[in-house]
């Protein structure tokens, strides 16, 4: 415990050392003291505190306010004072004079107190809209939300709104008292997870803002508790859409009813968001943990980027290399494994990988007997080298793909899994690329007199679609029936541009 004194002075006279450890054995509990002084001769009377000798120079103790009580002669009334021995005796009473001062005085030594043990009040942002698009907010209103409103939003916590569990704790649905949904992330205990993540999180999230990222509406730290509250997303995870995970079994149930145009969709915005991270501050912020279940969609199935709080902005430390793999295994940059060291081309390489669970319908990692077959990164790009990448397409979407629109997503999957960071696009690139994707699926390919003269005549309406594949992701031979060969000529990139109404800004 720090021990200090504090010199009360009147008319420029010590009258009284105060030590308000001996008195209360606290330092920051309201105490006052009282004195009666004689008005005397003067109209005014001077009153100043100082902090004892024994603390440093660059402390001081200040008067902010003070109360004082007259007392006074009234006609019929005796008023007797009983004048105590001694001077000291006269400062008994006037506790009013001094006393705000020393309350003021004990409340500016208790924050230097909690500057030097290392106490810091952390001050968080809210978003002043979570929604529209990319931008930082100026001045919103704080985040924190009380432990009880979490506990009614969430019915105290009841098993049944449950909808999922992650390295950070269980994610419970709720409703706030304004009638808005909810996600709320709990953290356990046994997840490892501290107070310095949750921080980080929540640092990241208050500042960072965008119609494809996952807002942040609230969180809570009372006590051992640290909660995190995101806006809802009513469908769930892109996972969720396309398969189906069955534990102790080789392969996963297709179960998606997403279109093809559906998941160039959902591709594209979640490109967006990610490229917004990827440029929204400082050095850049990198997700680290790009992959299925961390594109989450709304009511209307628009993608949003979650989980990208305990992201870090820029390389990473090389004091902090030893603080072990973050991100999802079949996901993980190769590149990182050489050097330890997360780039905005390390969530290219994953999210290539969540171009391919779209295009397949199957997990990045799957147990197997064929060893192939277990890393959709190395499989994929094994088909893709015998440019036979629509033997393993999803079943669900056969019919649906325009020839030159899959040419085009196989080469944007190949670019994102190229082994080297260097040769990767960036974010922004495979945005622009998506968008060139579905507008090459939408546009009729067709020759008319005013189109551009470098889309080839023999490309019509009827353009070839996949009529016949496996009735699983993976390739059979004896079933497999070959789709209608193409010869090579392609609707060129300045074709199509040519029709391509851009409605988003870069």
């Amino acid at each position: 415990m720090i021990h200090f004194f504090i010199g009360a002075y009147l008319r420029g006279k010590y009258k009284q050392e105060i030590s308000p450890n001996e008195d209360s054995g606290f330092t920051a509990i309201p105490f006052y003291y009282d004195f009666v002084v004689d008005s005397g001769d003067s109209d005014f009377i001077g009153i100043s505190v100082v902090l004892g000798e024994e603390l440093a120079t660059d402390k001081y103790a200040y008067l902010s306010g003070l109360e004082i009580m007259e007392f006074i002669k009234e006609p019929g009334l005796e008023l007797e004072i009983r004048k105590p021995k001694g001077k000291r005796a006269i400062f008994i009473i006037t506790g009013s004079v001094v006393g705000f001062l020393v309350i003021c005085g004990l409340l500016v030594f208790s924050l230097l107190c909690k500057t030097s043990y290392g106490v810091r009040t952390l001050r968080f942002l809210r978003m002043s809209s979570y929604l529209g698009t990319g931008t930082r907010s100026i001045n919103p209103p704080q985040l924190k939300m009380s432990f009880a409103e979490i506990v009614e939003a969430s019915k105290n916590f009841e098993a049944k709104l449950l909808i999922g569990k992650g390295g950070f704790g269980k994610v419970y649905r709720g409703t706030l008292r304004n009638g808005l949904k909810v996600a709320m992330k709990r953290s356990e205990s046994k997840h490892g997870q501290g107070l310095p993540e949750f921080q980080t999180e929540v640092m990241v999230l208050s500042r960072i803002r965008h119609r494809y990222l996952v807002a942040l509406i609230g969180y809570c730290n009372e006590g051992p508790e640290m909660i995190l509250v995101y806006e809802f997303m009513e469908k769930g995870n892109l996972r969720d859409h396309l398969y189906k995970l069955h534990q102790n079994l080789e392969k996963s149930s297709i179960l998606s009813s997403l279109t093809w145009n559906q998941r160039l969709e959902i591709c594209i915005r979640a490109a967006e968001g990610l490229h917004y991270l990827h440029t929204s501050s400082d050095g850049g912020i990198i997700h680290r943990d790009v992959k299925s279940t961390n594109i989450l969609l709304d009511e209307g199935y628009v993608a949003k980027v979650a989980d990208f709080g305990l992201s870090r902005s820029g390389l990473l430390d090389p004091a902090e290399r030893s603080i072990g793999v973050k991100g999802s295994f079949g996901y993980l940059d190769p590149e990182y494994f050489k050097c330890l060291q997360f780039t905005e081309k390390s969530d290219v390489y994953s999210f290539g990988v969540v171009l391919l669970e779209v295009h397949c319908a199957r997990p990045a990692i799957l147990t197997s007997q064929r060893m192939e077959e277990i890393n959709l990164a190395e499989w994929g790009l094994s088909w893709l080298k015998k440019g036979e990448l629509e033997k393993i397409i999803d079943p669900s979407v056969i019919g649906q793909i325009n020839i030159n629109s899959l040419r085009k997503f196989s080469e944007i999957v190949e670019k994102c899994l190229k082994p080297t960071g260097a040769n990767r696009p960036t974010m922004h690139d495979v945005y622009w690329d998506l968008k060139y994707t579905l507008q090459l699926q939408q546009t009729a390919v067709c020759r008319e007199p005013h189109e551009d003269s470098a889309i080839d005549p023999s490309l019509d309406s009827s353009s070839p679609t996949f009529q016949h594949l496996p009735s699983n992701s993976f390739p059979m031979e004896k079933d497999y029936v070959p789709m209608e060969k193409y010869d090579g000529s392609a609707t060129t990139s300045s074709g199509v541009f040519s029709q391509l109404k851009i409605d988003d800004g870069r």
